[in-house]
């Protein structure tokens, strides 16, 4: 089954590493910058690298937001990483601008601990939570590679597939709910957990 897969470009998106990351699972990524762009596609990708407002600011300024919302009302498949996943909530402590609130919650700053550092930089151990497509249980462990300041903290436990530990605490690594998905780590960088992880998606995709 071929793929169509839409990678959302709004000028805060990690796209050339994305890119490459589905280039060795010989899968190719249409840039999707406006709404015609999605025509012919059966899934979607939203990356992000940056701070929450300035990534919402430029998300609606390419009129794809009624289309994101509309996508995922239909239960048709999107992948958020990083600071995508963080868009799909409700709102964010880091800014004043509104999420796309396809997901019930709000991000928050990691918290305060004297065994961590902010931002949250480096390798982490994924502890599963709930079913999930893009997890497998045949491989472990489940190192990632993490950068960023804020995580997401889901209304709803069901929503969070993936957690990782932060200091005493566990804080969201993947959510998923219907065929809506994200990672708050760089698959993309995160090696062959990361691109198990990738090719775990495609494979639910052409299922």
């Amino acid at each position: 089954m071929a793929l169509n897969i839409g990678l959302i470009d709004y000028g805060m998106g990690n796209l050339h590493s994305v890119q490459q990351s589905f280039k060795r699972l010989d899968q190719s990524l249409k840039i999707v910058k406006e709404p015609s762009d999605l025509n012919g596609c059966t899934a979607l990708i939203l990356p992000g690298v940056g701070a929450f407002d300035p990534a919402m600011r430029n998300l609606k300024k390419t009129n794809l937001i009624p289309e994101i919302k509309r996508w995922v009302r239909e239960k048709k498949p999107l992948l958020g990483i990083c600071l995508g996943l963080q868009l799909l909530f409700e709102y964010s402590e880091e800014g004043k601008e509104k999420g796309l609130g396809l997901l019930k919650g709000k991000i928050k700053h990691l918290p305060i601990t004297t065994s961590e550092h902010i931002p949250h930089i480096g390798w982490a151990l994924l502890t599963k939570k709930n079913n999930c497509p893009l997890l497998d249980l045949t491989e472990n462990p489940k190192w990632m590679y993490f950068v960023h300041s804020y995580s997401a903290v889901a209304s709803f436990e069901k929503d969070v597939a993936a957690t990782v530990k932060y200091g005493d605490k566990e804080i969201t690594a993947v959510v998923w709910k219907d065929n809506l998905g994200a990672c708050q780590f760089h698959p993309e960088k995160s090696s062959k957990s990361g691109e198990r992880l990738l090719s775990n998606w495609l494979n639910w995709l052409k299922k």
